[in-house]
């Protein structure tokens, strides 16, 4: 009996690649007994002239993350890195492209989808000058799971039928823990012609980017076996059994599976998790006489060594944080490792959020141990089963996965594994002593390996060049590198296209010091008596000056105060202070100037604070003010009856000159600044906006004079002017 589910996730917003942050992720659960799976990929563009033609990449991964590396960089050293499966969908001329995919025999758990652009051009755009085309992506997960499959008991045969080809038999069987190797035979296999059969047997699911499944061909045979090494532990093994033949004809088999079970030898972990609580909690009365008890466990551990196939080292997980794991030995951080039998560690990553990480597996031989010289300790990393055989085949791979091998010797003491996005599973560490031939008695020699074993978030904390980012996807976290400074790769350590600590201080430099260009303007405003517009010109000068000092990527960074207060005070300055000059251009009456200011600073504070980033925020305030000023001046025109300003000198040396800067200013600011060139394009933004600020000032009042200190008498005695009967008297 076969049962239909359908899965559905709310439709994405696509982004050009940069980083991991913009490949939009998906995640499923498959549930068990699944024998198809089929996706359904849905892409869709929006209609306006600015949407071309698109190709997206689209990754699958089973039990993790996808591991993707579209910009072709380099990863961290000791990383593994196995590419994942993907295929990509273009959108041409149709608005919308579906695409389906579908897996015979999917893994039962986590899968999960990671979609997105090509690269980033890396142009900065100013939100609301474009309309970046909306490129949408959706994906529905469709199952047909079986209800009663069968299942089969080891070491008792059944016969089961096969009806035809297009019905293939699905059973199952549950492998137990300690299973070193499973062994499959298929026997009494006849047609219903009584014929020799012609049979394929599937075993194992698919997994994707990587894919062990395991196939036997019975072709006029009508017994045949085949043998696994370390087959998944605790898990439900499915077995397909399809028919070759004619379409009519049914095939009648009998199946038999059988395991061989590894008697493991350890210590208590009862008795080391009673010490540890012991060594926690401080000495208690009575604590002393659990001591013999436990040291004769240990001896007869040390006795049974030699008849158990392997030795299980006892693991705490300890949960730091999100995605941040470490694991401890009870036994110590040293565990003894021998040629006889492997020594085996469980590193526990089933809790279904610890896949979002990096998983770093650091291995320290301690030389003085080993008594034989040339003598190496071979270990493999492998999810699911442990690798046994370490002394046989140092391929470190077991049934259905292909594990990840390391090895430390007296010549090269240290080893480091990283394994990026780690899979859901049991991890198991296997170590074991191998004896360069002929040399002593390798049974009796030992050695002693220091393990270090955590899950971060991000390798290394993403470097000096890096940020490490939490992301999520619904209840799902993950974690990315953004990188700066030109650095790049997955823990930010490629630096192909990195910036030297000189162009980095270089950048720093014109940032900030652009910003002096806004001395003149304070000095223009200062002698024309505008000490309004002059504050607000040190303000901007001020807080522009050291947001850029602290808004660098690289390590030429000084931040006085928070970056985001920073930020603000920095925006809210560049925009008050083409506020406050085009009103002191529009030469309105001094207490409707004022009262514009301050309400117009407190708008623009305001909108700021919804959106810092918005085009508006700036051109809604110019344009206003814009407006005032030319109702100002058709009003001083029409008053005098004739052109505002009237002097062409005005319009020749200041006016046509500072509006051609501010034009050019806009021109930069909007459509030229990118990532590689920002720091200089964004350099010349402050030097031009200052500059057109110095000769757009108006001139000041006729009834102004210039500064005059000599005016001010010894005596005390003060020269005030009235302004309106330009009468003067002496106070």
């Amino acid at each position: 009996l076969y049962v239909s589910e359908y899965f559905s996730q709310s439709a994405q917003k696509l982004s050009f690649y940069s980083w991991y942050g913009n490949a939009k992720l998906f995640h499923f659960h498959v549930p068990e007994d699944t024998v198809l799976l089929r996706w359904l990929l849905q892409a869709s563009r929006g209609k306006g002239p600015e949407c071309t033609s698109m190709e997206i990449t689209v990754h699958f991964r089973h039990g993790a993350p996808p591991v993707i590396n579209p910009l072709g960089t380099r990863f961290p050293a000791n990383a593994t890195v196995r590419p994942s499966y993907n295929i990509s969908i273009t959108l041409s001329s149709a608005v919308q492209n579906t695409t389906f995919v579908n897996v015979t025999s999917p893994a039962a758990g986590d899968w999960f989808i990671a979609a997105h652009l090509p690269e980033a051009a890396g142009r900065i755009e100013v939100k609301g000058f474009s309309t970046p085309c909306p490129y949408m992506f959706q994906a529905d997960m469709f199952v047909l799971r079986l209800t009663d499959m069968p299942v089969l008991e080891p070491g008792v045969p059944m016969p089961h039928t096969v009806v035809s080809p297009a019905k293939p038999l699905h059973v199952k069987v549950f492998v137990p823990k300690h299973a070193s190797g499973m062994w499959f035979q298929l026997s009494s296999c006849v047609t219903s012609e009584q014929r020799a059969c012609n049979v394929r047997v599937l075993l194992g699911s698919i997994t994707l980017p990587q894919s062990f499944q395991k196939s036997l061909t019975c072709t006029g045979s009508i017994n045949c076996s085949l043998a696994l090494d370390s087959p998944p532990w605790e898990k439900w093994l499915q077995i397909v059994v399809e028919s070759l033949g004619t379409a009519n004809a049914s095939v009648s088999v009998e199946m038999l599976a059988s395991f061989t079970v590894c008697r493991p030898g350890s210590t208590s972990s009862f008795l080391n998790f009673i010490s540890l609580n012991q060594s926690q909690a401080g000495a208690r009365p009575g604590a002393a006489g659990s001591s013999a008890p436990a040291a004769g466990e240990a001896a007869r551990n040390a006795s049974g060594q030699r008849s158990s196939c392997l030795q299980s080292q006892p693991v705490v997980r300890e949960d730091l944080d999100v995605v941040s794991v470490r694991y401890r030995l009870l036994n110590g951080p040293s565990v003894p490792v021998s040629s006889l039998s492997p020594t085996l560690l469980l590193l526990n990553l089933n809790t279904g959020m610890d896949s979002g990480g990096s998983l770093v597996v650091n291995l320290l031989l301690n030389k003085t141990s080993v008594s034989l010289a040339n003598a190496t300790v071979v270990a493999c990393v492998s999810a699911a089963s442990p690798v046994l055989s370490l002394n046989a085949t140092r391929n470190c791979s077991t049934a259905f996965s292909q594990g990840y091998p390391l090895s430390v010797s007296t010549s090269s003491g240290e080893a480091m594994l990283i394994v990026l996005y780690p899979q859901t599973d049991d991890w198991f560490l296997s170590l074991q002593l191998l004896c360069p031939r002929g040399q002593g008695d390798c049974g009796s020699a030992e050695a002693r390996v220091t393990v270090f074993a955590y899950l971060t978030p991000c390798f290394s904390d993403c470097g000096p060049y890096g940020q490490c980012s939490l992301l999520r996807r619904h209840g799902y976290l993950y974690a990315a590198c953004s990188c700066k400074a030109g650095w790049g790769g997955w823990s930010c350590t490629d630096d192909t296209k990195a910036q030297t600590v000189g162009t980095q201080n270089l950048a720093t430099l014109l940032l900030t010091l652009s910003n002096l260009m806004f001395l003149p303007a304070i000095a223009v405003a200062v002698y024309r008596y505008y000490l309004v517009e002059a504050s607000v010109y040190t303000y901007t000068m001020f807080f522009s000056t050291f947001y850029h000092a602290c808004d660098q990527p690289g390590v030429a960074v000084m931040c006085i105060m928070d970056y985001d207060t920073l930020q603000y005070c920095d925006f809210l300055g560049s925009v008050v202070s083409i506020w406050v000059t085009i009103l002191c251009m529009a030469r309105v009456k001094k207490i409707l100037k004022y009262v514009l200011f301050v309400l117009g600073t407190l708008l623009i504070a305001m909108s700021l604070q919804l959106d810092r980033r918005g085009v508006w925020n700036m051109m809604g305030p110019c344009l206003f003010a814009l407006v005032i000023m030319v109702a100002a001046w058709v009003h001083h025109g029409a008053k005098r009856r004739h052109c505002y300003p009237s002097s062409w000198k005005r319009w020749v040396f200041y006016l046509l000159p500072g509006i051609t800067l501010a034009f050019i200013a806009i021109s930069v600011y909007a459509f030229m600044e990118t990532n590689e060139n920002y720091y200089y394009t964004h350099s010349i933004w402050h030097v031009l906006v200052a500059c057109s600020v110095a000769f757009l000032l108006p001139p000041r009042d006729k009834h102004k004079k210039p500064w005059a200190w000599s005016q001010k008498l010894t005596c005390r005695y003060q020269i005030c002017q009235n302004d309106r009967e330009e009468l003067y008297a002496v106070t």
